[in-house]
């Protein structure tokens, strides 16, 4: 069963942004927003190997993060989980599919060459919501 509250599925199918925080090596909270997709178990975000964000995962799985409301930024949902599994993504079909939802693109237009992506996959644990 789902932590999700019925009521904010919305806010889970919407092009917002989410913005994630991980805990970085001096134990300092590191944030920024990034593109998600929602399966019903698992909130995805792509990452590359080269980011902060990654490595601060490998050292320790916890992570929060906040979606606002589209619609009404007063709304907006908290999840705090941890990262359950990390897929490699070598033929970039996440990410890809990332950018038709966000961007109308069928191919993620910023890849550089050399970056290797993975999908990071967030089990819920606890949520808080408002609006």
């Amino acid at each position: 069963m789902s932590v999700i509250p019925q009521k904010e599925l919305g806010i889970l199918q919407s092009k917002g942004f989410a913005h994630v925080a991980t805990i970085g090596p001096n134990h300092e909270p590191q944030s920024n927003p990034v593109w998600f997709d929602w399966d019903g178990n698992y909130v995805k975000i792509s990452q590359t190997k080269t980011r902060q964000k990654y490595h601060n995962i490998q050292r320790d799985p916890h992570i929060a993060l906040s979606i606002t409301d589209l619609t009404n930024p007063y709304h907006y949902l908290e999840i705090r989980g941890k990262v359950e599994r990390i897929e490699e993504d070598p033929d970039k079909k996440f990410i890809d599919s990332l950018a038709k939802k966000y961007l109308g693109q069928d191919k993620y237009p910023y890849n550089q060459p050399g970056d290797e992506r993975v999908i990071l996959y967030i089990k819920p644990e606890r949520t808080t919501s408002q609006g």
